[in-house]
């Protein structure tokens, strides 16, 4: 029997660590309104962003691009711990509209002090060119986040 599993390099890890307390970041996390001004890389905007934050509930979201272009992505969380973690799939919707193979997100917050420690981790990526592609998308939305947390009461990102 062939092992379908991604190669371990088709994973992103991506640890950011914020001035702000882990309720804060979770909620920036969990938030539509706020999501809908981070969760996308410099240029693009996020205009819907809805979901069930429970384990089996759904979310959806659609990341329009500078050209005006809409990129509808969404999945299911899997596991929620308030404040510490969030598991959920994520899969972008392909031409024909039905999604594509999603990727598993993992998002886990430590406490440093007062600060919060970010480790997101993406897997299951079909090629390393997505893998990559992500990474870049990814970067650029943390650093959409650590401005956000530092108008929200936080203070900056590093």
């Amino acid at each position: 029997m062939e092992n379908k599993a991604a190669p371990a390099n088709r994973v992103l890890t991506i640890t950011r660590v914020f001035d702000a307390p882990r309720d804060l970041v979770f909620a920036a996390w969990t938030d539509p309104g706020h999501l809908t001004r981070w969760s996308a890389p410099h240029g693009f905007r996020i205009s819907h962003c809805s979901g069930e934050l429970r384990p089996g509930g759904a979310w959806r979201a659609c990341m329009v691009a500078p050209d005006g272009a809409e990129l509808w992505l969404g999945g299911v969380y899997r596991e929620i711990v308030h404040g510490e973690k969030l598991v959920f799939t994520h899969a972008w919707d392909g031409q024909d509209g039905q999604p594509e193979p999603p990727t598993l997100v993992t998002v886990v917050l430590k406490d440093l002090d007062g600060k919060t420690e970010m480790t997101f981790r993406q897997e299951g990526f079909a090629s390393d060119a997505s893998r990559d592609g992500h990474k870049g998308g990814w970067s650029q939305g943390f650093e959409r986040l650590g401005e956000l947390l530092g108008e929200l009461g936080g203070r900056s990102a590093r």
